[in-house]
């Protein structure tokens, strides 16, 4: 078969209608990936795609539309709640599942009696399925198990030969496929985290279950609900091995084993000047959007460079990072390692967000608390250079007779943000040293369980990259000016400066592994919650 390369252009368009109303199979861009299309409604050209990807048959396809209009036809009944999320996240990269109507043949259902509908948002896919005049299943354009294409190149390279027609629509701007949410049940069930985030599917829908092949494999004989869920997929050739350890514990693992052919280090951005072996990195640790764009071009560039293993860096399960996180665990076979040594897991949070009431908390779970802040009042942290350059920047008013005064020194380093920085530059060395003592005491005397590092300047002084996980509390700013204004006895003016010298709390949020809501609800069940899933992590 020759396939033909179509641009992104009407006439591109109209010549994949033409193809597609013909029961051809055409390869096309989304926001997502690329997708290998086909008419949803004709069981034959449905068959197809199952045979150019090598597609087990019992693994649905979802079907694509590009107005809610198209929807009724489709499904036995249109929900209320359906009908919310689309008006809040159509076209975009989400999925919604409700039980099928008999339009839809069985071949495009995986056997269910649901189906899988999605509105996407880029341009070419929407008029593309205009140009057929009818639905169109779409999986990702890839032989079947292999990375997901974001490129034309990458799509061409793997159907080239096998499907009618490659549309050329550049690369996709989110990276991962589409979440999959079912509203078959009382409670919606996330099936496949994608570009639309748990967070964003709560606050529409309230309620949500997240089923536990979102992050671990499906029981043996349990049916497949939706794509990604009961294969090995998005595995290059080369062997995946997910490490779990902090930015430092994966530079020390993997640089012990020294250089060997063939084997990548598959990491952020930050790590990949450090490692002693060939590096691929795919965004930087904190920045899961990048992530989600970058990895599949990264598991497809491992094939390239001929790699026989990959040595992938943990990344966070926040955010859009759970899809990123799902996608190589999978293309891993769900082979983390867990690295050896105690689990540091950094807490985090803005003034007054109530990070001692959690860590009270998680300690009394048998957590072991080591309070940077407690810490660096001892006298042995700050040494006479150090209190001599703070005098030098801050005056002398800060040390008189050579002792700190740390209330003044807050004081006058908080006015403004270049004191803060200059603050953190005098400071943050000293306060670094003091915590790695502190560790390493607490690791000569035999503790192996989970410890917590509360540090309010976690990242600023680097911290986090001796921190596996990162544990963020939040709470309204009005609430927390309320807890400061009790706790410190500051003016209103002054608790204000002081937040406003502070980094905003959605810096934090978006650099968690795990959030607590501290804004006046039940704590409990969210320290439980998370308690479980990072004894877990240790074990």
């Amino acid at each position: 078969m020759i396939t033909e390369i179509l641009r992104d252009s009407q006439g591109g368009f109209a010549r994949a209608g033409e193809i597609l109303r013909a029961g051809g199979l055409v390869a096309i861009p989304t926001e997502t990936v690329y997708g290998l299309a086909a008419n949803a409604l004709d069981p034959e050209a449905v068959k197809g795609i199952f045979k150019a990807k090598g597609r087990p048959g019992d693994n649905p396809l979802i079907v694509h539309i590009t107005e809610v209009s198209q929807w009724a036809p489709l499904v036995s009944s249109l929900p209320g709640r359906a009908l919310k999320l689309a008006e809040r996240c159509w076209p975009g990269p989400l999925t919604i599942i409700l039980p099928k109507s008999p339009l839809v043949p069985y071949e495009t259902s995986g056997g269910l009696d649901t189906v899988a509908v999605r509105c996407p948002s880029h341009p070419a896919a929407r008029a593309v399925i205009n140009a057929a005049g009818v639905p169109l299943a779409a999986p990702s354009a890839n032989i079947s198990g292999r990375p997901s294409p974001t490129t034309f190149a990458h799509t061409y390279e793997d159907l080239s030969g096998l499907v009618d027609a490659v549309l050329d629509g550049g690369d996709c701007q989110v990276g991962v496929e589409s979440t999959v949410v079912s509203l078959c049940g009382d409670v919606p069930r996330l099936l496949r985290p994608g570009g639309v985030t748990e967070g964003q599917l709560r606050s529409v829908l309230g309620e949500l279950e997240v089923d536990p092949a979102v992050i671990g494999e499906l029981k043996p004989g349990e049916p497949a609900r939706s794509p990604g869920m009961k294969y090995k997929h998005y595995a290059p050739r080369a062997r995946i091995e997910v490490i779990d350890g902090s930015p430092e514990e994966y530079i020390e693992y993997v640089n012990s084993l020294g250089e060997t052919q063939g084997t990548y280090a598959l990491c952020f951005d930050e790590t990949a000047a450090e490692v002693k072996m060939p590096a691929l990195a795919y965004g930087p640790r904190y920045d899961r959007e990048t992530q989600a764009r970058r990895l599949f071009y990264a598991l497809h560039r491992l094939d390239e460079l001929g790699a026989k293993r990959a040595l992938a860096q943990l990344p966070g399960r926040t955010g859009v990072g759970l899809a990123v996180y799902n996608r190589l665990a999978r293309a891993a076979g769900f082979c983390i390692e867990k690295l050896p040594g105690p689990m540091i897991v950094g807490l985090v949070g803005p003034s007054g967000a109530g990070k001692s009431t959690v860590a009270a908390e998680l300690v009394n779970r048998g957590f072991q608390l080591i309070d940077c802040d407690g810490l660096t009042r001892r006298d042995d942290v700050y040494d006479a250079d150090c209190i001599e350059k703070l005098c030098r920047a801050f005056g002398s008013e800060v040390a008189p007779m050579g002792k700190l005064d740390r209330r003044e020194l807050a004081a006058r380093a908080f006015r403004d943000p270049e004191g803060v920085e200059l603050l953190g530059e005098i400071t943050f060395p000293p306060i670094l040293r003091a915590v790695r003592r502190e560790l390493k005491s607490l690791k000569d005397s035999g503790l192996s369980g989970p410890m917590l590092l509360d540090a309010p300047t976690l990242f600023e002084a680097g911290l986090d990259r001796i921190c596996r996980k990162i544990l963020a509390v939040t709470a309204p700013e009005a609430i927390r000016l309320r807890r400061v204004l009790e706790r410190d006895g500051l003016t209103r003016e002054r608790a204000l400066e002081r937040f406003r010298s502070q980094q905003p709390e959605g810096f934090y949020a978006a650099r968690a592994d795990y959030i607590v809501d501290n804004g006046g609800g039940t704590l409990e069940p969210q320290i439980e919650r998370i308690c479980a899933e990072l004894k877990g992590a240790v074990g």
